[in-house]
């Protein structure tokens, strides 16, 4: 991609346009189309359909096989719903992708995960084989590689119930079906994760304060990098298996291993 602006797709999940989420998408929106050129997907007032269906799987619908298969073989065939081929066309142009969500049972809204299951196909997300390590070009080397991620997330509890030791789990731990398991599977590189805590009960003050802190993240956004990327596929840390080496960080099993911590 050469861009001589960043091209940003900016996903937002909230269903109320009178919503903490939706302050904070019509600002950060606008601080980053002062210089940067910003595509956006409202999920739920585009009324995007979330569930995967025959629709997906290619001429004739009904047709039996392999969804994977089904759905590479469409894509290929140029077999695609319109509605897909328009968030496709939106996610490949971009540099940076900026997911916002709420957090509702412990991940990202329904619509979100649908948007995922028929966008991130199989020849357009994921697929190939690097011929020379034998390896599926995946975590860190997906169809989308070269981008980075911003997720943006808000939640009803405070910092401590979902911290490290916290009653629901640590956040990162939380989302990392979405930062990992998602993300990077594709190529994209997750940035270190912008949380809301507690946004149930935020006055008037704190919306404004949690709207600059967000603005001030963004305007430094094109030369961010992840404070602790994830571990590439490729590297040898998990040669011979899909699990980490027995050498690195012995005894360990949290899903922290599967991260660089820099000097």
């Amino acid at each position: 991609m050469s861009h001589s602006r960043t091209t940003v797709h900016w996903v937002h999940a909230h269903p109320q346009g009178s919503s903490f989420n939706a302050r904070l998408f019509r600002d950060g929106v606008d601080a980053l189309s002062r210089d940067h050129d910003v595509e956006v997907t409202d999920l739920y007032a585009q009324g995007f359909d979330p569930v995967l269906g025959p629709s997906d799987f290619g001429q004739p619908h009904g047709r039996e096989g392999n969804l994977v298969d089904l759905m590479g073989e469409a894509y290929a065939a140029g077999d695609v719903p319109a509605d897909v081929v328009e968030e496709q066309r939106k996610l490949a142009a971009a540099d940076l992708l900026v997911l916002q969500f709420p957090l509702w049972w412990y991940g990202p809204p329904a619509i979100l995960k649908g948007w995922f299951d028929r966008v991130l196909t199989n020849g357009f997300a994921y697929g190939p084989t690097d011929p020379e390590t034998g390896l599926p070009l995946r975590y860190g080397e997906g169809l989308l590689a070269g981008r980075r991620a911003l997720v943006i997330v808000t939640a009803g509890e405070d910092d401590r119930s979902i911290g490290s030791r916290g009653i629901s789990g640590d956040i990162d731990s939380l989302l990392f079906p979405l930062t990992h398991g998602t993300l990077w599977y594709t190529g994209i590189e997750p940035l270190d994760l912008h949380v809301v805590h507690d946004a149930d009960g935020l006055s008037a003050e704190a919306i404004e304060a949690e709207s600059a802190r967000l603005l001030e993240r963004l305007a430094g956004i094109d030369t961010e990098a992840p404070s602790s990327p994830y571990r590439r596929l490729r590297d040898g840390d998990y040669r011979g298996t899909r699990a980490l080496r027995a050498d690195l960080l012995p005894g360990r099993t949290d899903l922290g291993i599967h991260r660089l911590v820099r000097d």
